[in-house]
Protein backbone atom coordinates (compact mmCIF):
# COMPACT_ATOMS: atom_id res chain seq x y z
CA UNK A 1 0.00 0.00 0.00
CA UNK A 2 1.23 3.51 -0.64
CA UNK A 3 2.26 5.70 2.26
CA UNK A 4 -0.47 8.30 2.68
CA UNK A 5 0.70 10.38 5.62
CA UNK A 6 -1.06 13.63 6.26
CA UNK A 7 2.05 15.81 6.50
CA UNK A 8 2.95 18.29 9.26
CA UNK A 9 -0.47 19.97 9.33
CA UNK A 10 -2.72 16.96 9.74
CA UNK A 11 -6.41 17.94 9.76
CA UNK A 12 -8.73 16.23 12.19
CA UNK A 13 -6.24 15.93 15.04
CA UNK A 14 -7.19 17.83 18.16
CA UNK A 15 -4.47 20.25 19.21
CA UNK A 16 -2.59 19.28 22.33
CA UNK A 17 -3.07 15.56 21.70
CA UNK A 18 -0.57 13.63 23.82
CA UNK A 19 2.45 12.27 21.97
CA UNK A 20 3.86 8.90 23.02
CA UNK A 21 6.21 9.24 25.99
CA UNK A 22 9.34 7.14 26.62
CA UNK A 23 8.82 4.42 29.18
CA UNK A 24 5.08 4.09 28.55
CA UNK A 25 3.64 0.61 27.83
CA UNK A 26 3.62 -0.40 24.19
CA UNK A 27 0.60 0.67 22.19
CA UNK A 28 -0.63 -2.87 21.63
CA UNK A 29 -0.20 -3.73 25.31
CA UNK A 30 -2.38 -0.74 26.21
CA UNK A 31 -4.91 -1.81 23.58
CA UNK A 32 -5.12 -5.35 24.99
CA UNK A 33 -5.48 -3.99 28.54
CA UNK A 34 -8.36 -1.68 27.62
CA UNK A 35 -10.19 -4.38 25.69
CA UNK A 36 -9.92 -6.82 28.58
CA UNK A 37 -11.05 -4.14 31.00
CA UNK A 38 -14.30 -3.89 29.03
CA UNK A 39 -14.64 -7.69 28.80
CA UNK A 40 -14.66 -7.83 25.01
CA UNK A 41 -14.37 -11.28 23.44
CA UNK A 42 -11.01 -12.80 22.57
CA UNK A 43 -11.89 -12.68 18.87
CA UNK A 44 -12.66 -8.97 19.07
CA UNK A 45 -9.36 -8.41 20.84
CA UNK A 46 -7.44 -10.21 18.12
CA UNK A 47 -9.30 -8.41 15.34
CA UNK A 48 -8.74 -4.95 16.84
CA UNK A 49 -5.03 -5.64 17.38
CA UNK A 50 -4.76 -6.82 13.77
CA UNK A 51 -6.30 -3.64 12.36
CA UNK A 52 -4.25 -1.34 14.58
CA UNK A 53 -1.06 -3.02 13.34
CA UNK A 54 -2.25 -2.71 9.73
CA UNK A 55 -3.04 0.97 10.29
CA UNK A 56 0.40 1.70 11.78
CA UNK A 57 2.20 -0.12 8.95
CA UNK A 58 0.07 1.66 6.34
CA UNK A 59 1.32 5.01 7.61
CA UNK A 60 4.98 4.03 7.69
CA UNK A 61 5.05 2.94 11.37
CA UNK A 62 4.07 6.43 12.48
CA UNK A 63 2.49 6.52 15.93
CA UNK A 64 -1.33 6.90 15.74
CA UNK A 65 -1.18 9.77 18.27
CA UNK A 66 0.53 11.82 15.55
CA UNK A 67 -2.16 11.03 12.99
CA UNK A 68 -5.70 12.29 12.63
CA UNK A 69 -9.07 11.64 11.05
CA UNK A 70 -7.73 12.10 7.53
CA UNK A 71 -5.23 9.32 8.17
CA UNK A 72 -8.07 7.06 9.28
CA UNK A 73 -10.08 8.03 6.22
CA UNK A 74 -7.11 7.33 3.91
CA UNK A 75 -6.62 3.88 5.43
CA UNK A 76 -10.28 2.92 5.14
CA UNK A 77 -10.39 4.24 1.58
CA UNK A 78 -7.37 2.14 0.62
CA UNK A 79 -9.03 -0.97 2.07
CA UNK A 80 -12.05 -0.42 -0.17
CA UNK A 81 -10.40 0.81 -3.38
CA UNK A 82 -7.16 -1.19 -3.42
CA UNK A 83 -7.94 -4.38 -1.51
CA UNK A 84 -11.69 -4.43 -2.34
CA UNK A 85 -12.62 -5.63 1.15
CA UNK A 86 -16.26 -6.12 2.06
CA UNK A 87 -18.28 -3.49 3.88
CA UNK A 88 -18.32 -5.58 7.06
CA UNK A 89 -14.51 -5.86 7.01
CA UNK A 90 -14.16 -2.11 6.47
CA UNK A 91 -16.53 -1.42 9.36
CA UNK A 92 -14.56 -3.76 11.61
CA UNK A 93 -11.40 -1.78 10.83
CA UNK A 94 -13.24 1.48 11.57
CA UNK A 95 -14.50 0.15 14.92
CA UNK A 96 -10.97 -0.90 15.87
CA UNK A 97 -9.54 2.55 15.12
CA UNK A 98 -12.37 4.35 16.89
CA UNK A 99 -11.68 2.19 19.95
CA UNK A 100 -7.96 2.92 19.70
CA UNK A 101 -8.35 6.69 19.65
CA UNK A 102 -11.19 6.93 22.13
CA UNK A 103 -10.29 4.29 24.74
CA UNK A 104 -6.51 3.92 24.45
CA UNK A 105 -5.09 7.22 23.24
CA UNK A 106 -7.90 9.34 24.77
CA UNK A 107 -7.88 11.50 21.64
CA UNK A 108 -11.01 13.05 20.17
CA UNK A 109 -10.65 13.31 16.42
CA UNK A 110 -12.48 16.39 15.15
CA UNK A 111 -13.75 14.86 11.93
CA UNK A 112 -14.02 11.24 12.98
CA UNK A 113 -17.75 11.48 13.47
CA UNK A 114 -18.12 12.31 9.79
CA UNK A 115 -16.66 8.95 8.77
CA UNK A 116 -19.83 6.98 8.12
CA UNK A 117 -19.76 3.19 8.29
CA UNK A 118 -19.80 1.46 4.93
CA UNK A 119 -23.23 0.32 3.83
CA UNK A 120 -23.52 -3.43 4.01
CA UNK A 121 -25.44 -5.05 1.14
CA UNK A 122 -28.65 -6.78 2.12
CA UNK A 123 -28.08 -10.42 1.26
CA UNK A 124 -30.39 -13.33 1.93
CA UNK A 125 -28.87 -16.20 3.92
CA UNK A 126 -28.18 -19.57 2.35
CA UNK A 127 -30.78 -22.10 3.52
CA UNK A 128 -30.75 -25.85 2.96
CA UNK A 129 -33.80 -27.95 2.19
CA UNK A 130 -34.70 -30.59 4.77
CA UNK A 131 -33.47 -33.30 2.40
CA UNK A 132 -30.15 -31.46 1.99
CA UNK A 133 -29.69 -31.23 5.76
CA UNK A 134 -30.35 -34.98 5.99
CA UNK A 135 -27.79 -35.69 3.26
CA UNK A 136 -25.21 -33.39 4.90
CA UNK A 137 -25.54 -35.04 8.32
CA UNK A 138 -25.36 -38.49 6.70
CA UNK A 139 -21.84 -37.70 5.48
CA UNK A 140 -20.63 -36.67 8.93
CA UNK A 141 -19.53 -38.85 11.81
CA UNK A 142 -18.21 -38.57 15.35
CA UNK A 143 -18.07 -35.25 17.17
CA UNK A 144 -18.50 -33.11 13.99
CA UNK A 145 -21.78 -34.89 13.26
CA UNK A 146 -23.09 -34.28 16.77
CA UNK A 147 -21.99 -30.63 16.72
CA UNK A 148 -23.63 -30.09 13.31
CA UNK A 149 -26.81 -31.76 14.59
CA UNK A 150 -26.88 -29.30 17.51
CA UNK A 151 -26.39 -26.35 15.15
CA UNK A 152 -29.42 -27.41 13.11
CA UNK A 153 -31.49 -28.89 15.95
CA UNK A 154 -30.98 -26.03 18.44
CA UNK A 155 -30.06 -23.04 16.27
CA UNK A 156 -26.67 -22.46 17.89
CA UNK A 157 -23.68 -20.69 16.42
CA UNK A 158 -20.62 -22.91 16.05
CA UNK A 159 -18.69 -21.45 19.00
CA UNK A 160 -21.81 -21.50 21.16
CA UNK A 161 -22.02 -25.25 20.60
CA UNK A 162 -18.33 -25.80 21.30
CA UNK A 163 -18.54 -23.65 24.46
CA UNK A 164 -21.20 -25.94 25.96
CA UNK A 165 -20.24 -27.34 29.35
CA UNK A 166 -21.59 -30.38 31.12
CA UNK A 167 -23.83 -28.34 33.40
CA UNK A 168 -25.51 -26.60 30.44
CA UNK A 169 -27.51 -29.69 29.39
CA UNK A 170 -31.02 -30.13 30.77
CA UNK A 171 -32.26 -33.53 29.59
CA UNK A 172 -35.46 -33.62 31.63
CA UNK A 173 -36.59 -30.16 30.48
CA UNK A 174 -35.23 -30.65 26.96
CA UNK A 175 -33.18 -27.43 27.23
CA UNK A 176 -29.73 -26.19 26.34
CA UNK A 177 -28.36 -23.22 28.26
CA UNK A 178 -26.22 -21.01 26.03
CA UNK A 179 -23.93 -18.91 28.20
CA UNK A 180 -22.13 -15.78 27.10
CA UNK A 181 -23.40 -15.90 23.53
CA UNK A 182 -23.11 -13.11 21.01
CA UNK A 183 -23.45 -9.77 22.79
CA UNK A 184 -22.50 -11.55 26.06
CA UNK A 185 -26.08 -12.72 26.53
CA UNK A 186 -27.31 -15.99 28.03
CA UNK A 187 -30.33 -17.74 26.58
CA UNK A 188 -32.19 -21.04 26.69
CA UNK A 189 -32.97 -23.04 23.58
CA UNK A 190 -34.28 -26.51 22.85
CA UNK A 191 -32.38 -29.75 23.30
CA UNK A 192 -33.56 -32.11 20.52
CA UNK A 193 -34.96 -35.28 22.03
CA UNK A 194 -33.48 -37.35 19.20
CA UNK A 195 -29.98 -36.30 20.29
CA UNK A 196 -30.40 -37.36 23.91
CA UNK A 197 -28.69 -40.74 23.52
CA UNK A 198 -25.84 -39.30 21.43
CA UNK A 199 -25.32 -36.51 23.97
CA UNK A 200 -25.20 -38.99 26.83
CA UNK A 201 -22.58 -40.98 24.92
CA UNK A 202 -20.61 -37.78 24.37
CA UNK A 203 -20.84 -37.05 28.09
CA UNK A 204 -19.33 -40.46 28.77
CA UNK A 205 -16.44 -39.66 26.43
CA UNK A 206 -15.95 -36.26 28.06
CA UNK A 207 -15.98 -37.86 31.50
CA UNK A 208 -13.25 -40.29 30.48
CA UNK A 209 -11.11 -37.34 29.38
CA UNK A 210 -11.88 -35.53 32.65
CA UNK A 211 -10.94 -38.55 34.74
CA UNK A 212 -7.64 -38.82 32.88
CA UNK A 213 -6.94 -35.14 33.61
CA UNK A 214 -7.78 -35.75 37.26
CA UNK A 215 -5.32 -38.64 37.48
CA UNK A 216 -2.59 -36.58 35.80
CA UNK A 217 -3.36 -33.59 38.05
CA UNK A 218 -4.13 -31.18 35.21
CA UNK A 219 -5.20 -27.65 36.15
CA UNK A 220 -8.59 -28.26 34.52
CA UNK A 221 -10.44 -26.09 32.01
CA UNK A 222 -10.34 -22.30 31.61
CA UNK A 223 -13.17 -20.36 33.22
CA UNK A 224 -14.61 -17.05 32.01
CA UNK A 225 -13.65 -13.73 33.60
CA UNK A 226 -12.49 -14.04 37.23
CA UNK A 227 -14.46 -17.16 38.15
CA UNK A 228 -11.27 -19.19 38.54
CA UNK A 229 -10.13 -16.86 41.33
CA UNK A 230 -13.56 -16.80 42.94
CA UNK A 231 -14.00 -20.57 42.71
CA UNK A 232 -10.46 -22.01 42.54
CA UNK A 233 -11.68 -25.63 42.53
CA UNK A 234 -14.23 -25.12 39.74
CA UNK A 235 -11.84 -25.71 36.77
CA UNK A 236 -11.43 -29.34 37.95
CA UNK A 237 -15.10 -29.97 38.76
CA UNK A 238 -17.16 -32.18 36.45
CA UNK A 239 -19.93 -29.66 35.80
CA UNK A 240 -17.53 -27.10 34.31
CA UNK A 241 -15.92 -29.50 31.83
CA UNK A 242 -16.38 -29.01 28.09
CA UNK A 243 -18.99 -31.15 26.37
CA UNK A 244 -16.58 -31.42 23.42
CA UNK A 245 -13.08 -31.43 24.94
CA UNK A 246 -9.96 -31.12 22.81
CA UNK A 247 -7.78 -34.19 22.39
CA UNK A 248 -4.70 -32.40 23.78
CA UNK A 249 -4.02 -30.06 26.64
CA UNK A 250 -2.30 -26.69 26.30
CA UNK A 251 -0.06 -24.60 28.53
CA UNK A 252 -1.67 -21.39 29.78
CA UNK A 253 0.72 -18.53 28.96
CA UNK A 254 -0.32 -16.43 31.95
CA UNK A 255 -0.19 -19.07 34.68
CA UNK A 256 1.99 -21.74 33.09
CA UNK A 257 -0.60 -24.36 34.10
CA UNK A 258 -1.59 -27.19 31.80
CA UNK A 259 -5.27 -26.94 30.85
CA UNK A 260 -7.72 -28.41 28.35
CA UNK A 261 -9.59 -26.35 25.77
CA UNK A 262 -12.64 -27.38 23.78
CA UNK A 263 -12.62 -28.95 20.33
CA UNK A 264 -11.26 -26.45 17.81
CA UNK A 265 -13.85 -24.98 15.45
CA UNK A 266 -11.73 -25.74 12.38
CA UNK A 267 -12.26 -29.49 12.99
CA UNK A 268 -16.01 -29.10 12.52
CA UNK A 269 -15.68 -26.56 9.70
CA UNK A 270 -13.45 -28.84 7.63
CA UNK A 271 -15.71 -31.84 8.24
CA UNK A 272 -18.82 -29.90 7.17
CA UNK A 273 -17.04 -28.63 4.05
CA UNK A 274 -16.12 -32.19 3.06
CA UNK A 275 -19.68 -33.38 3.77
CA UNK A 276 -21.16 -30.65 1.55
CA UNK A 277 -19.00 -31.85 -1.34
CA UNK A 278 -19.74 -35.51 -0.65
CA UNK A 279 -23.50 -34.84 -0.53
CA UNK A 280 -23.21 -32.93 -3.84
CA UNK A 281 -24.93 -29.88 -2.39
CA UNK A 282 -24.53 -27.03 -4.90
CA UNK A 283 -25.20 -24.28 -2.35
CA UNK A 284 -22.26 -22.58 -0.54
CA UNK A 285 -23.19 -24.20 2.77
CA UNK A 286 -21.21 -23.87 5.99
CA UNK A 287 -21.74 -24.48 9.70
CA UNK A 288 -23.70 -21.23 10.00
CA UNK A 289 -26.00 -22.37 7.18
CA UNK A 290 -27.41 -24.96 9.59
CA UNK A 291 -28.44 -22.16 11.97
CA UNK A 292 -30.11 -20.31 9.09
CA UNK A 293 -31.91 -23.52 8.13
CA UNK A 294 -33.07 -24.04 11.74
CA UNK A 295 -34.78 -20.63 11.79
CA UNK A 296 -36.28 -20.93 8.31
CA UNK A 297 -37.68 -24.41 8.86
CA UNK A 298 -39.26 -23.38 12.18
CA UNK A 299 -40.99 -20.42 10.53
CA UNK A 300 -42.05 -22.66 7.68
CA UNK A 301 -43.64 -25.00 10.22
CA UNK A 302 -45.76 -22.10 11.50
CA UNK A 303 -43.93 -21.16 14.71
CA UNK A 304 -44.24 -17.57 15.92
CA UNK A 305 -41.44 -15.26 14.84
CA UNK A 306 -40.99 -13.95 18.39
CA UNK A 307 -40.36 -17.49 19.59
CA UNK A 308 -37.77 -18.03 16.88
CA UNK A 309 -36.18 -14.68 17.77
CA UNK A 310 -35.79 -15.80 21.39
CA UNK A 311 -34.35 -19.17 20.41
CA UNK A 312 -31.80 -17.52 18.12
CA UNK A 313 -30.87 -14.85 20.65
CA UNK A 314 -31.50 -11.92 18.30
CA UNK A 315 -31.69 -8.54 20.01
CA UNK A 316 -34.20 -7.16 17.49
CA UNK A 317 -36.96 -8.99 15.67
CA UNK A 318 -35.95 -7.20 12.46
CA UNK A 319 -32.88 -9.46 12.36
CA UNK A 320 -35.13 -12.52 12.50
CA UNK A 321 -37.40 -11.08 9.81
CA UNK A 322 -34.83 -11.90 7.14
CA UNK A 323 -35.91 -15.53 7.35
CA UNK A 324 -39.46 -14.57 6.38
CA UNK A 325 -37.94 -13.06 3.22
CA UNK A 326 -36.34 -16.41 2.48
CA UNK A 327 -39.73 -18.04 2.88
CA UNK A 328 -41.39 -15.27 0.86
CA UNK A 329 -44.16 -15.06 3.40
CA UNK A 330 -45.55 -12.20 5.40
CA UNK A 331 -48.62 -12.54 7.57
CA UNK A 332 -49.97 -15.08 5.09
CA UNK A 333 -48.16 -17.17 2.52
CA UNK A 334 -48.18 -15.93 -1.08
CA UNK A 335 -49.13 -18.49 -3.71
CA UNK A 336 -47.77 -18.22 -7.23
CA UNK A 337 -50.42 -17.67 -9.94
CA UNK A 338 -48.73 -20.47 -11.89
CA UNK A 339 -49.52 -23.10 -9.27
CA UNK A 340 -53.28 -23.41 -9.95
CA UNK A 341 -52.52 -24.01 -13.63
Amino acid sequence: MPDQRNGPNRPGLVRGAPAPQPGQPRLLDRLHAEIRLLHYSVRTERAYAHWVKRYVLFHGKQHPAELGAEAVRAFLSALATELHVSASTQNQALNALVFLYKNVLRIELAALGEIAPARRPQRLPTVLEVSEVHALLAHLEGSPRLVASILYGSGLRLLEALHLRVKDLGFERGELLVRDGKGRKDRVTMLPRTLASDLRAQLANARAVWEQDQREESAGVPLPDALARKYPLAPREWGWQWLFPATRRFVDRESGAERRWHLHESVVQRAVKRAVRAAEIAKPASCHTLRHSFATHLLGAGYDIRTVQELLGHRDVSTTMIYTHVLNRGGRGVRSPLDPL
